[in-house]
């Protein structure tokens, strides 16, 4: 009796989200151009999920992550451009979120530079932050980012994000949204 009237109660539009993963790493991508400076160019196209790659530019030891059908259209999208001004690196997994099976958005991490705190050695240490970025269709570009030191909940506050807001996110209309603490990563970010 209880399980009928439980499952009465579920709205009839219930849906199911999930996460899954993919690497990027480099000996799971394809290097597809490379300067012979060090701190230059590169690129990496890796595998994503539901015919969608991840591109991965880094320049200047600063990185963007993108995310499209193909190479061409992904390296076009908003996501493409989204330099965070401080040295950076992403962390080789991507969550991707789906509903029904589709994916919508992907979280990654990402390490921020801090040059006002330098290690004891002088290098600049790393601030952890999670970035969430919508997926097509329409355009590829970041929706919120989540202190991942500040907030002892980052991974579910991105995962809560991802799922309120990167569906109808205005890339270029709406702001990318903070949340939880805001954190010295996030600050650093939005410079």
């Amino acid at each position: 009796m209880f399980a009928a009237v439980f499952w009465l109660n579920l709205p009839a539009n219930a849906q199911t989200f999930s996460s899954s993963y993919t690497s990027t790493a480099p000996k799971d991508c394809r290097t597809v151009g490379k300067s012979s400076d060090p701190n230059g160019s590169a690129r990496q196209v890796c595998p994503g999920k539901s015919g969608l790659i991840v591109l991965i530019s880094a320049d200047d030891l600063r990185e963007t992550v993108s995310v499209g059908p193909s190479q061409a259209s992904a390296a076009k999208e908003p996501a493409a451009e989204a330099w965070f001004a401080p040295f950076n690196s992403s962390a080789h997994t991507i969550e991707w979120r789906a509903v029904d099976g589709k994916p919508f958005a992907i979280i990654q991490r990402w390490l921020i530079a801090d040059n006002d705190h330098p290690d004891k050695t002088g290098n600049p240490t790393t601030k952890p932050m999670l970035a969430v970025t919508r997926l097509p269709p329409g355009p590829v570009c970041h929706v919120a980012y989540i202190d991942g030191q500040a907030n002892r909940n980052a991974n579910e506050l991105a995962r809560q994000a991802a799922d309120q807001f990167a569906r109808d996110f205005k890339c270029g209309k709406d702001e990318v949204k903070v949340v939880g603490e805001k954190g010295t990563a996030v600050s650093l970010a939005k410079r």
